[in-house]
């Protein structure tokens, strides 16, 4: 499987959100990144 296509400041973004080391981030499943992006964006509204 090939590293995500984000950009290094998003990846950043991610993990101090989500509290998970960079290197998990960017190995994670698209899938399952994009829903985490979408839960991040629910609770901030």
């Amino acid at each position: 499987m090939r590293p995500l296509q984000i950009s290094p400041e998003t990846a950043l973004k991610l993990s101090e959100k989500l509290n998970l080391p960079l290197e998990q981030i960017m190995h994670m499943p698209q899938h399952i990144l994009i829903q985490k992006m979408i839960e991040l964006e629910k609770e901030e509204k």
